[in-house]
């Protein structure tokens, strides 16, 4: 079955529909499967559950959806750089699950390994654990917490072969993997494309196996999601120089 299609658009066709729970890989905005982002934008699809670590930036990836107003729900862990999500939020258009990092991180893991529910000291005690299931072990108390899994999952790959094996690029490995595994159907972006067999097998971080559609996107452009500089010397200081003690 050739997994490669030509575009987002075609990636997507047939796959994206109203209500649906879609996984979106990337950490900040590093990573994030933004041609696909905006793919489902044009989609039209809306009331969409989007499961990720963070809602992008205001007009980037995630940020995108939240100016068409397609997002209905967010389950995440950091979303305090995007205003326009804060706004939807405290007017009541948003619903929004919010998640410690590593627990979400786990939750994701979980549904894709097959596990419907775990238990972690993580939130006992707080706003968290509300409302949810607390055990004793060992004389510790713990909050439930349940696997999430979705009907699409899109992530984004540095590599990836033609038979779907992925390899994700230093940062880009927060999130990406794991949805990878955690939902019916993942499709992937991928920057170098190339023929199956040409990535060594120990390098593969997600196996072709989970990944049901590619798309070839070079040279995606890479934001910055914050900027810090600071001015330079008027005149560069000789290594070794400096007063004299």
């Amino acid at each position: 079955m050739d997994k490669v299609y030509s575009d987002a658009h075609s990636a997507l066709a047939g796959a994206v529909k109203d209500g649906m729970t879609i996984m979106a890989g990337g950490f900040g905005l590093c990573g994030i499967p933004e041609t696909l982002i905006e793919a489902i934008r044009d989609s039209g699809a809306k009331d969409l559950t989007f499961i990720s670590n963070n809602a992008g930036v205001d007009g980037v990836g995630l940020g995108r959806l939240l100016e068409t107003r397609q997002i209905r729900k967010m389950i995440s862990s950091y979303v305090g750089e995007n205003k326009l999500f804060a706004q939807q939020y405290l007017s009541g258009e948003l619903e929004l699950e919010f998640n410690p990092q590593g627990t979400l991180a786990e939750r994701i893991r979980a549904g894709g390994a097959g596990i419907p529910a775990f238990y972690t000291k993580t939130g006992v005690g707080t706003l968290i654990a509300e409302g949810k299931e607390v055990r004793e072990f060992n004389g510790e108390k713990y909050v439930m917490e349940t696997g999430l899994f979705a009907d699409i999952s899109v992530v984004h790959a540095f590599k990836g072969d033609t038979e779907g094996n992925l390899v994700y690029r230093k940062t880009a490995r927060n999130f990406n993997p794991m949805m990878a595994t955690a939902s019916r159907m993942t499709i992937a972006e991928v920057e170098h494309l190339v023929p199956a067999g040409e990535i060594d097998p120990d390098s593969i971080h997600t196996p072709g196996i989970f990944v049901k559609r590619m798309v070839h996107v070079p040279n995606p452009v890479k934001h910055i999601e914050q900027r810090t500089t600071r001015k330079r010397a008027d005149a560069a200081v000789p290594a070794g120089a400096g007063e004299e003690v």
